[in-house]
Formats: C-alpha cells, structure tokens, sequence
C-alpha cells in the first residue's frame, strides 16, 4: 500500500493542529522527497545516524519531533546541516516534523504517551500555552515514596532517572512535562505536587526543588519523548495500510 504524501500531510495536520501553535521551527513537511509514501520511519531527532538508518531500510518519509531550522539558529546550509539535507535530497526522502504539537496533543502527545509508559492516569493539567496543553498531573490511587517512583520511571524508560530526593515526601500528586521542561517546576510546585517529572534537568532545578521541598526527576530528553512520534507513526500504518518503523537512536540525554 502507498499514500500520496499531500495526503499523509493533510491527515497529519489535522490531527496536530500546528497552525495553532507559535513553535520554535516550522512544523510539518520540511524536505520535500519522492511524492508517494509506502514505508514511514519515524524517530525522536532527525540526526545523521536516524538518517542513515531510515535510508538503509528503505524509507520514503522520516517522522520526527526535532526537525531543522530553528528560530535563531544560523541559516546557511553548510557543515553538519548541509551533509543532513543532502543525505535526504539524494535519497529522495521527505522528512516531516512536529514539535510543540506532537508534545501536547491529547492522544499521541509525549506527555500522554509518557503517561501510558509510567503507569499514570492524567487528571489535570500542568499549564497550557497560547491555549494548548503542555504539560499534566495525576493523583496517585496509593502514595508513593520517591524511591519506588524514581524506580518504575527507570524500569519502565530503561534508564536510570535523576531523582532529586525530597526525603520523607511521600508522593499523592505528580506532574510532568516532556523533554526540556525543567522550568515548569515553579507551576508545579504552585499546584501542590508531591513531584515533578521532565526529560532534562539544569542546575537552578535542583535548587528550586530543594527549597520547595518536592521530589524531582530528570528521565532524559530523549527517553521522555519516543512515545509521541512512535504512537502517531503505528496510527498512520493502521490508518493508509503503509508500512511503520520507529528506529530509537540512543542518547542519554
């Protein structure tokens, strides 16, 4: 089975909505490549080495939630940027990213899909920008201890978390945000959680956390954020009878 790629866009951004967002990059069709879809790779990050992999097991169209041409960033298309683009354009494979709408959507966004990994039943929000929701929370059915959260976070992302302990707190209500989100511990700490889950953690965060006396968890950039696009990716397969694979390029970050 194959589907037009206009027709892959328009069913995609549908579901996403990324008009309605003020995101960082252009979401959506970034590099244009051959006009019909049979096999979808998607991954985390368009990197070189998610590239090659995609190509090597025959990708026409390469799913991601960090694509290119970030706001700020130099626009000339030379070094690891120009081998990127060129790696794509001589294999005739489009890619497609998606990056604020793919963290926020209500079924194939990372922060719900993370939710599904953790074992936890969202029950609010986190705080929402421009009137999407980034970020969640849940009230735990039996409080836990920091220890035995920071364990199933690492079971379940097979990676060790960094967990900053707030000592005997057990936890009732944890929230969570996706990728780089370690600024949102001051909107949770205001809601009352116990915890507070993000993918990258800095050095301010540790302070915020101690002082206001709750448990943090860094699980990674990378490990918080395969679920999205995975999720999003089988949904398309199932939807046009195309073919999916999710290649996880490791980073421990």
């Amino acid at each position: 089975m194959q589907i037009e790629l206009r027709a892959l866009l328009v069913e995609i951004n549908r579901l996403l909505k990324p008009d309605q967002f003020n995101d960082y990059c252009p979401n959506g069709l970034q590099i244009e490549g051959k006009s019909t879809v049979c096999h979808l790779v998607s991954g985390v990050t368009a990197s070189q080495r998610l590239l090659d992999a995609a190509i090597a097991q025959g990708a026409d169209a390469i799913l991601v939630h960090h694509g290119y041409f970030w706001r700020g960033e130099n626009q000339a298309i030379t070094g690891l940027k120009r081998n990127r683009i060129k790696t794509l354009l001589d294999h005739d494979v489009s890619l497609l990213a998606y990056h604020l709408p793919l963290d926020a959507h209500a079924e194939f966004g990372n922060n719900v899909q993370l939710a599904h990994v953790l074992g936890l039943v969202p029950s609010g929000e986190l705080l929402k920008q421009n009137n999407q929701v980034m970020g969640l929370l849940a009230d735990l059915p039996e409080p836990l201890t920091g220890s035995q959260l920071n364990e199933r976070i690492s079971k379940a992302l097979n990676r060790d978390a960094m967990h900053i302990d707030a000592e005997n707190r057990l936890i009732r209500r944890v929230a969570w945000c996706t990728g780089a989100a370690q600024q949102y511990i001051e909107q949770a700490a205001q809601l009352g959680v116990d915890a507070y889950i993000s993918g990258e953690i800095s050095e301010p965060t540790v302070h915020s956390a101690q002082e206001h006396g709750m448990h943090y968890f860094a699980a990674g950039h990378h490990a918080t954020e395969r679920y999205g696009v995975k999720a999003l990716g089988e949904f398309l397969a199932q939807r046009f009878g195309i073919r999916h694979t999710f290649i996880d390029i490791h980073n421990p970050v």
